[in-house]
Formats: C-alpha cells, sequence, structure tokens
C-alpha cells in the first residue's frame, strides 16, 4: 500500500514537471523503480523548455556564489595580510623614515638641483606621509612649506582649496594661488583622487642638495653592486 502511494506520489511530480532527482528527494526509492514507474509519463515539450532555463538559472547562482565565496576569500586574506604588514611598518625608526621619504622624492620629486624641494601628486595620503618627512626627517619648519594646487575650471575652487588644508592641517595663508587647467575635469578618463594635484614646496638649497647627494650615493652604490654582478 504505501508502495503504491508512493507510486503515485511520482506520478504526480513527474506530471509537475520535476526531475527523476528532485522526486528521488521526496520519494527515496531506486532509480530504477522511478525509471519503471515513469515510463509512461516522459516531460512535454513546455516542461523540457522550462527544465533548461531552470538548469541556465541554477548554473548562474552557482557561479555567482562561486565568485562571492572567493571574493570573501580574498577580502579576507588582503586584510589579514593589511594586519601583518600594519604590525611591521607602523613604527619606522628615524633613518627609515628618512629612507622612505628620499625614495619617494627619486621617485616623484622635482629634480633641478638649484630648484625647491617639490613633490607633486594627487593622491593625499602621498601628501600627508610628503609633509610629515619634511617635518620631521628634514627639520623644515611646518610654516614654511607652500602648497600649490593644480585644479581644472569647471571645479569649485574654493572648496578644493579648503579640502586640502584640512586634509594636511595647512592654513590657506601656506596656499599660493591655484593654477587653473582650461580643460574641464568632466572630459578627461583619469580623474586621480578627484581632487586635482597638490604640490608642497619647500625653498632650501641646502636641504635639497642634501637629498640630491643621498639620492646619487645610494643610486652609485647599487649600480657598482649590480656591475659586479655582471
Amino acid at each position: 500500500m504505501a508502495r503504491l502511494r508512493d507510486r503515485n506520489k511520482a506520478i504526480e511530480l513527474r506530471k509537475q514537471g520535476k526531475t527523476y532527482s528532485e522526486i528521488r528527494r521526496e520519494i527515496p526509492v531506486a532509480k530504477s523503480t522511478l525509471s519503471n514507474w515513469l515510463v509512461g509519463f516522459p516531460l512535454t515539450a513546455e516542461q523540457m523548455v522550462y527544465l533548461e532555463k531552470s538548469k541556465k538559472k541554477n548554473r548562474f547562482l552557482s557561479i555567482e556564489k562561486i565568485r562571492t565565496t572567493k571574493q570573501k576569500k580574498r577580502e579576507d586574506r588582503i586584510n589579514a595580510t593589511y594586519e601583518k604588514q600594519k604590525e611591521h611598518w607602523s613604527s619606522l625608526s628615524k633613518r627609515e623614515l628618512e629612507l622612505a621619504g628620499i625614495f619617494l622624492y627619486w621617485g616623484e620629486g622635482a629634480k633641478r638641483m638649484n630648484g625647491p624641494i617639490f613633490i607633486n601628486n594627487t593622491d593625499p595620503k602621498v601628501l600627508k606621509f610628503t609633509l610629515y618627512w619634511m617635518i620631521t626627517s628634514l627639520d623644515i619648519p611646518k610654516e614654511n612649506i607652500k602648497v600649490f594646487l593644480q585644479l581644472y575650471k569647471d571645479m569649485d575652487i574654493k572648496k578644493e582649496m579648503e579640502y586640502w588644508s584640512n586634509e594636511l592641517n595647512l592654513p590657506l595663508l601656506q596656499f599660493a594661488k591655484p593654477y587653473i587647467k582650461q580643460s574641464t575635469r568632466v572630459n578627461i578618463n583619469h580623474k586621480g583622487f578627484g581632487h586635482g594635484t597638490c604640490g608642497l614646496l619647500v625653498s632650501s638649497i641646502l636641504i635639497k642638495e642634501k637629498i640630491m647627494m643621498a639620492i646619487k650615493a645610494i643610486s652609485d652604490y647599487y649600480e657598482a653592486k649590480i656591475e659586479a654582478m655582471v
């Protein structure tokens, strides 16, 4: 009697368009038994179309779940790496900080020997580090550091000057008149960090010579190392 009820239920589920796998999840019978029960109940053409769409949907859902899982693992890995690097680099020695600033200047700074010390960038964090390096490693008084901005004509100039003043904790009195590009920001592909370009400038020939000679000494030393390896 129970077997008959299972058979009737299986046929009813089949008529609803259920697959063998779906039916067996509700009625635990052997696949061969189920095949015998349903031999006269193939899926209709409409049911086959619906089933195919459902398979595609499930496939897409499966792909999305995999993508989400991978993204979560990647985020967890990056966060764990950040915490390790934060612990490793959070307290630079005075020499390490000085060296980091020299390498930053080597890559980003103005190199003309008789020109000012000047670093230009769109990233506020680069400018904050530069400012800290200038004050703590180069012993430059904060009030001697000038700020130069390059902005676009469609920007709110006053608002952008206030933004950089707040980010760097420098008064607007230390800002030069910004250079306004006649092109519009809305028409450029690369918008940086969205607040134009900021430069920090200090006029000191002696400190500039010290920076440039440090860069030369480092580059000469490792150039000789490479030549010795050949």
